[in-house]
């Protein structure tokens, strides 16, 4: 067995914390994303799901036999003592990510894969990746997309240089922090996991705007720039515009590469001194593809098997969450933020706290 490895008697034996209640039509109440994680899970012949738990124990319950599981807790600390868990997925909400990543440290398991945001302050995202690398533990953050189909592509396309070499990285998305996350990591992916230098950015909340227990901006525009020089610009909201025109936009000194393009493809390119738009046959892969999940902690559980980083490694996540929580601050200190970032809070929450941003109720 090389270095690292996890030696595998038996199944691994994975807990969920946070089955949450799984709707008809997910709302922005929450996706039940502890159901596509379970079911991942079970694809696996290394896995079994030994345990769950949840505050609501009639949502533990119908999780607990919609998925086989034994052992129900609506507490998470007893789920830790009893169940001799190797592995644990965090589905709940970003406020209890990090006070759940740190009690998952201390019960002895070999990882944890934690739903994104990493965390509600960027202090706690510090904490969860100091704990769990002096535990010895892989902790991973379920930036998915990095596996669907046309992003994967988009990668394979500029580590071989055929946009020349990577100028600038564009993202037009809902907001930085929930649906940001993902689209800011795609930038990582594309750069080779580079870490940034600094951030600049502003941003509007004129009204309430709520998910998953976070308030999110209605507008921001964001630039940052990585070690390696390239620049990453992001720019949200509009009023459901984007300005961007896609999801992802590559950048290159001889083409460029569009991801998730708005009323369009996917996928697209188009090379110097072409015209036309080169539209490869995705075969119906997009950027939201189902299964995505799937891929992505298959990948999980085989890098731990296997001693190897995964791409979805916590180093990796922290420097989208770096950008995201350095562009608050930039809005707070109304200047350029560079890293690394020297706060511990959330700078978008601390001003709707003090007062420094009233936007008006939603339903006004």
């Amino acid at each position: 067995m090389r270095k690292g490895e996890v030696e595998q008697m038996s199944k691994l034996r994975v807990g969920i914390i946070g089955t949450g209640k799984k709707k008809e039509r997910p709302d922005r109440l929450g996706y039940a994303m502890a159901y596509s994680h379970a079911a991942a899970y079970q694809a696996l012949d290394s896995c079994e799901i030994a345990a769950c738990a949840d505050i609501v124990e009639e949502n533990a319950r119908a999780f607990a036999e919609f998925h086989g599981v034994k052992n129900v807790y609506t507490d998470y600390h007893k789920m830790l003592a009893e169940a001799e868990l190797d592995m644990v997925s965090i589905c709940a909400w970003v406020p209890l990510h990090e006070a759940m990543a740190l009690d998952v440290c201390k019960a002895g398991v070999k990882a944890i894969h934690c739903e994104k945001p990493m965390a509600f302050t960027w202090g706690g995202a510090r904490r969860m990746v100091a704990a769990a690398k002096e535990a010895g533990i892989h902790l991973t953050f379920n930036h998915q997309r990095r596996y669907a189909r046309p992003y994967v592509m988009a990668k394979k396309m500029v580590d071989e240089g055929a946009i020349g070499d990577l100028v600038r990285l564009e993202c037009g998305c809902k907001d930085v922090f929930d649906s940001g996350t993902h689209f800011i990591d795609i930038f990582s992916l594309l750069n080779g996991d580079q870490p940034a230098k600094w951030v600049l950015g502003q941003f509007d909340y004129r009204e309430e705007n709520v998910i998953f227990g976070d308030h999110l901006e209605n507008q921001q525009v964001v630039l940052t720039e990585y070690e390696n020089g390239v620049f990453g610009l992001i720019m949200t909201g509009a009023g459901g515009k984007s300005p961007v025109g896609c999801m992802n936009k590559a950048i290159g000194t001889d083409g460029v590469i569009e991801m998730g393009v708005v009323d369009g493809p996917h996928f697209r390119y188009r090379l110097a001194g072409q015209k036309e738009w080169t539209v490869p046959d995705l075969q119906g892969a997009t950027i939201h593809a189902p299964g995505l999940i799937k891929i992505a902690i298959a990948d999980v559980v085989a890098c731990l098997l296997e001693g190897r980083k995964c791409q979805l490694d916590a180093g990796n996540a922290l420097i989208a969450t770096e950008i995201i929580f350095g562009a608050y601050e930039s809005c707070r200190r109304r200047g350029r933020v560079d890293f690394p970032l020297d706060i511990e809070d959330n700078p978008f929450a601390a001003m709707i706290a003090s007062g420094d941003l009233k936007p008006r109720p939603k339903d006004a």
